[in-house]
């Protein structure tokens, strides 16, 4: 990492973001997981620290993990996006990177994990965008990797993360922290608005890996081996 900021997760406790921190962790990347309460941030990084010996994994509550680096990672269920962007109002500062994982899946309403809601905006990622602070900025990513992968560290990763934003430079700055775990290559994968369409693939991947009793990822073929974010 350039500096020794750590990468805050906010909705830590659940499987995606505990998943991440853990691998980050293992990595040897400072984390900072946040929940609605620090007492409950602070239980899952204990729980990290015990798989992880040395790991550097600290919990706190949403607002004050939202301050502990320049770009922050969203990792919360559709049906928690609004709620937590809302609490995060005076969290985040202009200049911040908000990298929202979220995905629509019908899931939040009582239907199926195979299925997807429509959203007004586009998709979670356009919708977060409109809710968060001038001068925040919204990028879009791991939407397909699953957390039982990252939570199983026996198995060696080999995916590829579609990164969606608007600005080159801030997806560059997002790519270079995922790449941090091993077996994770970002892709740009274009403006923000392409979302609608990388968010459609995590219910199609669900419905893949239930099928054949698995955990497939998402892999591109034929990109050049050169470093391409410049």
């Amino acid at each position: 990492m350039p500096d020794s900021s750590p990468i805050p997760i906010l909705g830590g406790t659940g499987a995606l973001g505990a998943g991440l921190a853990q691998r980050w962790a293992q990595a040897g990347v400072p984390v900072v997981l946040g929940s609605r309460s620090a007492e409950r941030g602070e239980e899952a990084a204990a729980k990290i620290r015990e798989k992880v010996p040395g790991a550097d994994v600290r919990g706190m509550e949403n607002a004050d993990a939202a301050a502990a680096a320049e770009i922050v990672f969203l990792t919360v269920p559709f049906r928690a996006q609004s709620e937590n962007l809302n609490n995060l109002r005076e969290a985040l500062q202009p200049g911040q990177i908000l990298v929202d994982c979220t995905v629509p899946l019908a899931a939040a309403v009582s239907g199926k994990a195979t299925r997807s809601l429509g959203v007004w905006q586009g998709s979670a990622a356009q919708q977060a965008q409109e809710m968060v602070p001038d001068g925040v900025t919204v990028v879009a990513a791991l939407h397909t990797v699953g957390a039982p992968t990252l939570s199983d560290t026996d198995h060696a990763l080999d995916e590829d993360i579609l990164v969606c934003g608007d600005k080159k430079v801030d997806k560059a700055r997002v790519a270079r922290l995922i790449e941090l775990i091993p077996g994770l290559r970002a892709v740009n994968a274009g403006p923000l608005e392409m979302a609608r369409i990388v968010e459609q693939l995590t219910p199609m991947l669900i419905s893949v890996n239930s099928r054949y009793k698995t955990h497939a990822g998402i892999r591109l073929t034929g990109l050049p081996d050169a470093d391409h974010w410049g």
